[in-house]
């Protein structure tokens, strides 16, 4: 795998949360609370393998680093076997941004199994998932962090610096219930994008019809029915039937609408 290249815009990367972190010292156990860098700050960064199956996530985690970090070295992977090979092939990292839900991977089975085989190599746990709870079940899986992917920019970059300073990351329970609350209105917002027949092939989706069982109890076309589903793709910005579902069944689409 080559070196990926640094200049990418459009990135999904910049979230509307701001989130203080909690700084969790490795030498003196838990400790709860905002923190920022100060001695032993890093502005800059050798190595960082990016862990993501969705190449957009990884433009935009791409963009984040080349900018804030000058001369730093990326690589990519887009499962965990592409992960272990890229680190087996090239030596040590100064930092993995791992996806929680990488293919290859259950739960923080690929974190575990990471941790196992490279003991060295910090990892981060870069993920769309924000369940209370979810960011500490993943420091006591070994993880030197957990950033939400709805984070800011400059946020993202701050959180890396506290690892790299040798801090753990995790932003604070409050924050994340605000990240969430604005997720949850941007999701929102591109539902109420729908037409009302599209929310109608939108429910059916949900139900989980295939498109000749929603052209049969809409009696339309099958021609009507995907040009429906293409645009209901567009308008939530996914890029399956699954995705949609996953998104709406967030603010609990099908069962209120």
């Amino acid at each position: 795998m080559q070196p990926a290249r640094p200049a990418i815009t459009g990135s999904q990367m910049a979230g509307a949360a701001v989130a203080a972190p909690v700084s969790v010292s490795r030498q003196f156990g838990v400790r709860l609370g905002s923190g920022t860098v100060q001695q032993g700050d890093r502005d800059y960064v050798e190595r960082v393998l990016i862990a993501d199956d969705h190449p957009m996530v990884r433009d935009g985690l791409r963009t984040v680093i080349a900018v804030a970090f000058d001369q730093c070295e990326l690589f990519e992977a887009s499962s965990l076997d592409e992960v272990t090979a890229v680190i087996e092939r090239e030596g040590d990292f100064d930092l993995v941004l791992l996806d929680l839900h990488m293919p290859g991977a259950v739960g923080f089975s690929g974190l575990i199994e990471l941790r196992e085989r490279f003991p060295s190599v910090p990892v981060v746990i870069v993920s769309a998932a924000q369940e209370r709870g979810l960011a500490r079940a993943a420091l006591a899986a070994g993880a030197a962090g957990f950033i939400p992917k709805s984070l800011r920019r400059s946020v993202i970059v701050d959180a890396i610096k506290t690892v790299l300073a040798g801090d753990f990351y995790a932003p604070e329970m409050d924050e994340l219930e605000a990240a969430e609350t604005i997720e949850d209105a941007d999701i929102q917002r591109r539902i109420d994008s729908l037409t009302p027949q599209q929310k109608v092939v939108l429910r059916l989706v949900i139900a989980g019809k295939l498109n000749k069982q929603i052209a049969y109890e809409l009696d339309v076309s099958m021609t009507t029915v995907k040009a429906h589903v293409s645009a209901i793709l567009s308008k939530l910005n996914v890029f399956s039937r699954t995705q949609a579902v996953i998104l709406v069944n967030k603010v609990k689409f099908g069962s209120k609408d």
